[in-house]
């Protein structure tokens, strides 16, 4: 017989066997079918099966009914089945089956009850009923806990805020398995010290060949968690210039979203397209990268990106994180409310997904349901600026001025004076006209840190235009402009050649805008502004030429006293983002 040829079912083997059988097989559909017939006719002849023949058929119903997704079946399955555990434990002697071979076999093969309980807490986290999984899983003495049940208990601990548990779950993981990476973050993301995380794994590292570099990925990680952008950015480099880890997809997704956290999006579009190419079912960050796209006015590529992502899986919460950044974008904001919260759904621990619905709220004017998501956010993401951005910017719209200031001050001193939080504060500075000039030496300190910071640029520029300075305001700009191009720097910049009637140069600027982004209505709008302020002269002439023309050049300027006083309105003029 050949060595690869499948194994018959021996002579004499119980019916249970056979189940037990067909479910190492993976025939899940056909255990289901015929423990489900066998746990009837126990249920009508309880002298049939042996109690442990009953535990297994339990089990393996409920192991088969998981496999179909049917959870609360499954968990009242399992109970059944440690009730029935219980019963075994407590009955020295098992009786003799009907038709069935001895039992000491089986009981030697009975399901584990530790394995029980896990499935039964995995049923539970599906459900979305973590005290209940936390409940279970506590149940089973610590030295019994396997790797799996550690790292489940650690992640159920920490999304349920109680994080000392968290930390000694993390670590016995750890203990078990040094080179559990996700446990590393995990303990990271909880503020323990990367020295003492990697004093955890330094007898693997240094026993084992080519692992040098586990050290200093801790490291990188350590700084990511503790909100240090720039030497993670910085560590994550040194290792990814690394021969062996070169064009690694995790590591490049970091960078991005370091980029991405320090401001720098253009590095991080570059760092996603990277990534992609070089993994084209890439899910994980997708959300960041189709935020930064719909950002950039790119919603052709946003609206490509969300169809192919939903092709990859409809069961993560990315493609409809992208698909909500087209709708919001494309101002449909019940649509993008909508795919956030069917993203939330699916994962409620995506903090883009969050951002998205509470921006949209925000728009459609119901702020403080806005408030509630940003302050989530916040809480899974305590080192991510554009979540203390969004709440920050709901307390404005409702004019809560000191509640944003104190919240940005508290940015200011956990994050660190750099140029993000200096211009996060000098935002809200601009809001009183008491603290107007400590917005003007945030903002100085700032560029000072990052000449190219567009939102630093941009709150400077709505400075100099309440003070009129538009001439400062044009050399601001077009020293911002100088490496890198950006639709509202142009927009801004034709708004102010406007102001020093440079008009043939702000219709270029303006050109230059909605070619970088099509959609962007202030810069159509100062376009048309501008067309609309043509001398009558030019007006008369085109009338001669085609009369129907005139006359619709007529109704736009009688319309235009409203928009020339819209237009006088500085702070509406120059509205910034």
């Amino acid at each position: 017989v050949s060595p690869l040829a499948p194994r018959l079912p021996a002579a004499g083997m119980s019916v249970v066997e056979h189940v037990r059988e067909m479910a190492a097989a993976g025939l899940h559909s056909n255990v289901r079918l015929l423990s489900g017939l066998l746990l009837t006719m126990s249920g009508n002849n309880p002298e049939l099966f042996s109690p442990s023949q009953k535990y297994q058929l339990l089990v393996y119903h409920a192991d088969s009914l998981f496999h179909d997704k049917e959870y609360r079946n499954a968990v009242s399955k399992y109970t059944m089945a440690l009730q029935q555990k219980k019963a075994l434990s407590k009955t020295s002697k098992v009786r003799p089956s009907t038709g069935n071979a001895a039992s000491a076999p089986q009981s030697q093969c009975l399901p584990s009850e530790i394995e029980v309980k896990y499935k039964m807490a995995e049923c539970y986290t599906m459900l979305k009923q973590d005290k209940n999984a936390i409940a279970i899983l506590d149940g089973i003495p610590s030295r019994q806990r396997t790797p799996k049940i550690n790292m489940m208990l650690a992640n159920l601990y920490k999304k349920a805020g109680q994080e000392r548990s968290s930390v000694t779950s993390y670590k016995e993981v750890l203990r078990q398995c040094p080179l559990a990476l996700d446990a590393i973050l995990g303990l990271l993301s909880l503020s323990v010290k990367g020295a003492e995380v990697a004093s955890m794994t330094m007898n693997v590292i240094q026993s084992i060949p080519n692992l040098d570099w586990l050290s200093v990925w801790i490291k990188a990680y350590a700084f990511v968690h503790t909100g240090d952008n720039t030497r993670a950015i910085n560590t994550i480099c040194s290792l990814e210039k690394k021969s062996l880890l070169r064009d690694n997809v995790d590591l490049l997704g970091s960078l991005a979203d370091l980029y991405f956290r320090a401001g720098d999006n253009k590095n991080s579009i570059l760092k996603f397209e990277q990534a992609q190419m070089l993994d084209p079912y890439l899910i994980k960050g997708m959300d960041v990268y189709g935020y930064l796209l719909a950002r950039e006015g790119r919603l052709e590529d946003v609206e490509n990106l969300g169809c192919r992502l939903f092709n990859i899986s409809d069961q993560h919460a990315e493609p409809w994180v992208v698909s909500g950044c087209h709708s919001f974008y494309s101002k449909r904001y019940s649509r993008a409310l909508y795919l956030g919260a069917k993203a939330i759904q699916l994962n409620s621990n995506s903090v883009q997904a969050l951002l998205l619905k509470g921006a949209a709220l925000r728009n459609m004017g119901r702020v403080q349901e806005a408030i509630i998501h940003f302050r989530e956010a916040i809480r899974l993401a305590p080192c991510r600026l554009d979540c203390y951005e969004g709440l920050i910017e709901c307390y404005l719209a409702s004019n809560s001025i000191r509640e944003a200031m104190v919240m940005a001050n508290n940015v200011y001193k956990t994050l660190g004076a750099n140029a993000q939080t200096l211009t996060l504060l000098a935002t809200v500075c601009l809001e009183d006209p008491v603290t107007q000039e400590k917005a003007k030496t945030l903002l100085d300190k700032a560029l000072t840190q990052r000449p190219d910071y567009i939102k630093a640029v941009v709150k400077k520029a709505e400075l100099l235009s309440r003070e009129q300075k538009y001439e400062d305001g044009i050399a601001l700009l077009r020293n911002a402009l100088a490496n890198q191009s950006d639709c509202v720097l142009h927009r801004i910049l034709g708004d102010f050649l406007v102001a020093v009637n440079e008009y043939q140069e702000a219709m270029d600027q303006y050109s230059i805008a909605l070619s970088l982004d099509p959609n962007d209505q202030k810069s159509l709008e100062g376009m048309q502004k501008m067309e609309k302020e043509e001398s009558p002269t030019d007006a008369t002439q085109e009338e001669d030429v085609d009369d129907m023309e005139g006359s619709g050049e007529e109704g736009d300027l009688e319309g235009s006293d409203s928009e020339a006083a819209q237009w006088a309105d500085q702070e509406q003029w120059f509205g910034m983002q």
